[in-house]
């Protein structure tokens, strides 16, 4: 006789998931917003500052800027199929594990 499925524990779990998948979208426009604002000072840097080396200064800005969110478009794309591989052990995984 196999035991009942915990409707309880599977909504709980599918909230769960729901909540870190909102979680990972938040932090990719934590990301996204950190990444617009070194671009916006690399933009603003020659007109703001007139020092000798401008230029460089703003292209470090850009720099940090696409290398930020490179960053995170790889950790949300990273977080989101972890997501998923977890989704299958919603409710009565414990048959599919043993077998």
């Amino acid at each position: 006789m196999t035991n009942p499925i915990n409707k309880d524990l599977i909504l709980r779990e599918r909230l769960a998931l729901q909540r870190t998948t909102l979680a990972n979208q938040t932090t990719f426009l934590a990301f996204l917003r950190t990444a617009m604002y070194f671009s916006v000072a690399g933009l603003s840097t020659r007109n703001v500052l007139k020092i000798e080396n401008g230029v460089l200064l703003e292209i470090s800005f850009y720099a940090i800027s696409l290398a930020i969110l490179i960053l995170g478009i790889v950790n949300f794309f990273k977080h989101k199929k972890m997501i998923l591989e977890n989704e299958k052990h919603i409710g009565d995984y414990k048959l599919d594990y043993y077998e």
